[in-house]
């Protein structure tokens, strides 16, 4: 049955005896009435940093703020933005399309959407060009049609949503993140070392680091958000190897500060593992000059499956490695 849109309207709640000390955020997102509204758990964080909510009549702007009984909290909806980013003629590689959504093969290089220091030039304006006014506003201004993000210069799959009841729907598989619903995101990553198990699971709590903000950190539950990476060995090179990543959530930089964590940076990831700069220096000239031109983390998003949001169809899409992770794959394949 098809659920009504919250876009546009207020809701009210008071703070139960047995919800005292929950998290403003969290309070949100357990509320029926905004479930059915397909509020993600992100969607009103981001309202709340908005200044969408009112706690005991006040503004507020702290997710983590703890209530008490009684309290009385306001969550005012705003209606759908219009995409502001102007339409761009960027080639698309297009997997696949109908007329609820689109799945896109991303490139090394391109931004997902417009940001500070990327205002244009990104998926969001090739998108704007090539789907018209039929592209999701769910997302806000900068973001229409944004279910997930892969970072710029990660490679891969990702599906944009072109109407706002899909918007909805893929945006509670991903927020799921595959535990009760039908969704898989597998990611190829190339790393420093060898690890040695076959397989493994990292969970951490993931937050922004003390000290260089761009950065993401391991740090304590209170200060981050859980954070749990699937991994599997695919090929041992001796000193790299390739491991396949399975997220069971999905964090900022998630995969990349999770190898890292365990002594496994990517190969080329001048972020979380510069301290392996020396390991280039040591590699035959094949492998060397593969990673020197690379330029980039070596990790791309190959598989990515869902259930379809209007026709329940079971849909799973594959994307090969690319040029640059072919070349260094052949390389260190020879050491």
């Amino acid at each position: 049955m098809q659920q009504k849109d919250a876009a546009g309207e207020s809701f009210q709640f008071v703070v139960g005896d047995d919800e005292s000390g929950a998290r403003l955020d969290r309070f949100l997102a357990e509320r029926p009435e905004l479930i059915a509204a397909h509020l993600s758990r992100s969607r009103i964080k981001a309202l709340i940093e908005e200044g969408r909510v009112t706690l005991r009549g006040a503004a507020i702007s702290d997710p983590a703020k703890k209530l008490s009984s009684g309290d009385a909290v306001a969550l005012d909806v705003p209606p759908p933005a219009p995409a502001e980013p102007q339409a761009e003629d960027i080639a698309l590689d297009i997997v696949y399309e109908d007329e609820h959504l689109i799945v896109i093969d991303k490139p090394a290089g391109l931004v997902v959407h417009p940001a500070s220091g990327h205002e244009s030039g990104t998926l969001v304006n090739a998108l704007i060009a090539h789907c018209g006014d039929s592209l999701s506003g769910v997302g806000g201004v900068k973001k229409p049609g944004i279910v997930h993000r892969i970072d710029k210069d990660t490679t891969g799959l990702l599906v944009v949503a072109k109407t706002d009841a899909a918007h909805h729907r893929l945006s509670a598989l991903f927020a799921d993140h595959g535990r009760t619903l039908s969704l898989t995101r597998e990611y190829l990553a190339f790393v420093w070392g060898v690890p040695d198990r076959a397989h493994g699971t990292i969970e951490t709590f993931l937050g922004r680091h003390s000290i260089q903000r761009e950065r993401m950190a391991v740090v304590p539950e209170s200060r981050g958000r859980e954070a749990i990476t699937h991994w599997e060995k695919v090929a041992d090179y001796g000193v790299a190897s390739l491991i396949r990543c399975q997220l069971e959530t999905g964090r900022t930089h998630q995969i990349r500060v999770h190898l890292a964590h365990i002594g496994h940076p990517l190969v080329g990831d001048a972020t979380y593992g510069a301290g392996f700069k020396t390991k280039v220096t040591k590699l035959p000239e094949e492998a060397r000059e593969a990673v020197e031109k690379l330029g980039r983390q070596a990790l791309h998003a190959a598989t990515l499956g869902f259930e379809h949001p209007v026709t329940a169809e079971e849909m799973m899409f594959e994307s090969e490695l690319p040029e640059d992770l072919s070349v260094l794959m052949a390389a260190f394949e020879k050491i």
